[in-house]
């Protein structure tokens, strides 16, 4: 599986991991498929939901 990074955009992770919408809804990202969030990185999306990008990126890079 590929190694996801901070500025990965959400929808690149969604069509790429085969967990992604699963782990980014376990961290608070309810609306991964809102236009925004198409354009939005991983790092973007965490400072708006107040997630710690570190623990996201472990939990996608298992």
């Amino acid at each position: 599986m590929k190694k996801f990074k901070k500025t990965d955009i959400i929808s690149f992770v969604l069509e790429n991991h085969p967990n992604g919408e699963e782990i980014l809804t376990q961290f608070g990202f309810h609306c991964l498929y809102c236009p925004c969030s198409q354009m939005e990185t991983l790092e973007e999306a965490c400072q708006v939901h107040e997630v710690d990008i570190d623990s996201l990126l472990k939990a996608l890079n298992k």
